[in-house]
C-alpha cells in the first residue's frame, strides 16, 4: 500500500490528435507539490486558465469525461487520469494547448510507458478514502450498477454485455492498483460499426480512426459500406476480419473492450481527489455511471471532512497546565472550576480535560437516581478552556476574567454520566481583537462529540 504522496521527477510532452476534436494537441504534464492534486491548464486560453480535474465539474459524459467550471473546459481525460491513477501519482499540473486530451493508440499504454519512470515519492503522507459500509449506484433503465465494498486496498472488477454476438458477455478484475499498468492500461477503446457515421455526421470522431480504436462489426455488411468508412477516417482501404473486427485488428487481450471499461472506470475515480481503499463491482459501466459515483464519494468525504475529529488524549502525557497552574490562571474555584487539566495548546486553539465523577455537587440534584450532567456546566466547562486560551495572551491572566457575551448553535448530542471524561476542544474562529474572543467549541467522550457551540467572549481587566 502506497504511504506517500507522489508527483514525477520532471515535465514530459505528449502529442496527437484529439479523438472528437481531431485537432492536433500538445500535452505537457509537469511536477506538483503535495496536496495540489490533479489540475489542467488551457494554455491556449487568455490567461492560461486552471481547472481542478474533480467530479464536481464534469459536464458531459456522451463520448468520454469533459470538466468544464468558470469557462475552462478539457474533454476525453479519461486515459490520461487513468493512467495515473494506477501510477499512484497523486500531484500533477498538466499543460494542454487545446480543448481536449490526444487519443494516442486509444489506450493508456503511452502514457503509462513513459510516466512509469518519472514516478517520484513525495514526503508528505498519503491520505485515503476508506470504505466503511456499501455504496451502490444503480440505474435501472440503463441496466447499470457500480457497487463499492469496504477493504483494505483498491481492486475492481467490471462486467459488461451489450447483447453483442461479437462481444459476448465479458468480465476483467485487477487485484490492486499496481495490476493496471500491465494489465489494463493497454487496452483500447472500441466502437460499434453501426455508431460510427452517425458519430461524424454529428461532428464528432474527427480524431478517430481504425487504429486507435477497436470497431466492432455486430451485423454483415457489404465492402462498399466498409468502404465508406474508411472514406470517412481519410484510410484507402479497411479490412474485415470474420470475428467481427475491423482493419485486421488483433486484440491485446480475449477480454479487451472488458478491459478497457475498467481503465475508463479507474481514469473517473481519479476525479475523487483522493485514493480508493475499497472493492469495486461493476456491471456496465460507463463515463455518465462512473463520474455519478464520483461525485457521490465526493458528497461523502465531505461529509466525513465535516465531521468533527475527537483530539487524542493520554491519561499518560504530563499535561501542559495542571490544576495548581489553572487556578493561577482562572478566578474559578469549586464546585465552579469545571477544567482539571490543559494537554495542549497554541496560538490559536486548546485542549482540556475534565473528568466527570460521582460526587460533583451538581449531582445530588441533576438527577441523583439518572446521574446526568447538565448541559449548560458542559458549555461553562467549554468556556473556561477557551478563557486560559484568551488568558494565556495576557501577562498577568490573574487579573483578568472572561465573560460571555454570545452563544450560538448550542447542540448536546449525548449525556455526560459519572465516569465519562469530558475532552474539550475550542479552536479561535478569528484572531483576538480588543479583548474579543471567537471560538469554536466541542466537548467529547472517547470518539463521541457530546456538545458544540459557537462562543463569543470578552476578556477584561478585574476591578
Amino acid at each position: 500500500m502506497q504511504n506517500n504522496q507522489r508527483t514525477i521527477k520532471k515535465e514530459i510532452t505528449f502529442s496527437g490528435k484529439g479523438l472528437h476534436t481531431g485537432l492536433l494537441v500538445e500535452m505537457t504534464i509537469c511536477p506538483a507539490a503535495a496536496n495540489h492534486g490533479v489540475k489542467f491548464q488551457r494554455t491556449d486560453l487568455p490567461g492560461a486558465p486552471v481547472i481542478s480535474a474533480i467530479a464536481d465539474y464534469v459536464t458531459d459524459t456522451s463520448r468520454g469525461t469533459t470538466i468544464d467550471h468558470d469557462g475552462v473546459k478539457v474533454s476525453t481525460i479519461e486515459h490520461v487520469m487513468a493512467a495515473l491513477f494506477g501510477l499512484g501519482i497523486d500531484n500533477a499540473l498538466i499543460r494542454i494547448n487545446a480543448p481536449e486530451a490526444p487519443i494516442m493508440d486509444g489506450s493508456a499504454l503511452k502514457y503509462v510507458q513513459s510516466l512509469k519512470a518519472l514516478v517520484e515519492e513525495l514526503p508528505e503522507k498519503r491520505a485515503y478514502f476508506e470504505v466503511t459500509k456499501k455504496i451502490v449506484l444503480r440505474n435501472e433503465k440503463k441496466n447499470t450498477e457500480i457497487a463499492l465494498y469496504p477493504d483494505d486496498h483498491f481492486s475492481a472488477s467490471v462486467h459488461i454485455d451489450f447483447g453483442s454476438r461479437v462481444l459476448g458477455c465479458q468480465y476483467a478484475e485487477i487485484g490492486s492498483v499496481d495490476d493496471i499498468p500491465e494489465q489494463i492500461a493497454p487496452c483500447r477503446t472500441f466502437v460499434f460499426f453501426h455508431e460510427l457515421e452517425f458519430l461524424r455526421q454529428n461532428n464528432l470522431i474527427k480524431g478517430g480512426d481504425a487504429d486507435n480504436a477497436i470497431v466492432i462489426v455486430e451485423q454483415e455488411v457489404t465492402q462498399r459500406d466498409i468502404d465508406r468508412v474508411a472514406h470517412l477516417f481519410n484510410k484507402p482501404s479497411i479490412a474485415r476480419l470474420p470475428e467481427g473486427y475491423l482493419n485486421n485488428l488483433e486484440l491485446r487481450f480475449a477480454n479487451e473492450p472488458a478491459r478497457h471499461k475498467l481503465l475508463d472506470l479507474a481514469g473517473d475515480l481519479m476525479l475523487v481527489g483522493l485514493p480508493i481503499k475499497g472493492k469495486i463491482i461493476a456491471t456496465r459501466p460507463g463515463h455518465q455511471a462512473n463520474t455519478e459515483f464520483a461525485r457521490e464519494l465526493r458528497k461523502i468525504i465531505k461529509k466525513q471532512s465535516l465531521r468533527p475529529v475527537a483530539p487524542r488524549y493520554n491519561p499518560n502525557d504530563p499535561p501542559l497546565y495542571d490544576i495548581i497552574r489553572i487556578k493561577k490562571t482562572l478566578p474559578h474555584r469549586p464546585p465552579f472550576l469545571l477544567v482539571d487539566k490543559i494537554i495542549s495548546m497554541d496560538a490559536e486553539s486548546v485542549v482540556g480535560v475534565k473528568n466527570v465523577t460521582m460526587n460533583e455537587a451538581f449531582f445530588t440534584g441533576h438527577f441523583p437516581d439518572e446521574p446526568v450532567m447538565p448541559g449548560v456546566l458542559i458549555v461553562e466547562a467549554m468556556a473556561q478552556c477557551g478563557g486560559i486560551l484568551a488568558l494565556s495572551n495576557v501577562p498577568d491572566p490573574e487579573h483578568y476574567s472572561t465573560y460571555f457575551l454570545k452563544m450560538e448553535g448550542v447542540k448536546f448530542k449525548k449525556m455526560v454520566v459519572p465516569g465519562d471524561t469530558l475532552v474539550l476542544s475550542l479552536k479561535l474562529v478569528e484572531p483576538i481583537r480588543r479583548g474579543l474572543v471567537h471560538m469554536l467549541a466541542q466537548a467529547f467522550v472517547g470518539d463521541a462529540l457530546v456538545t458544540e457551540s459557537d462562543l463569543l467572549a470578552q476578556v477584561t481587566k478585574n476591578r
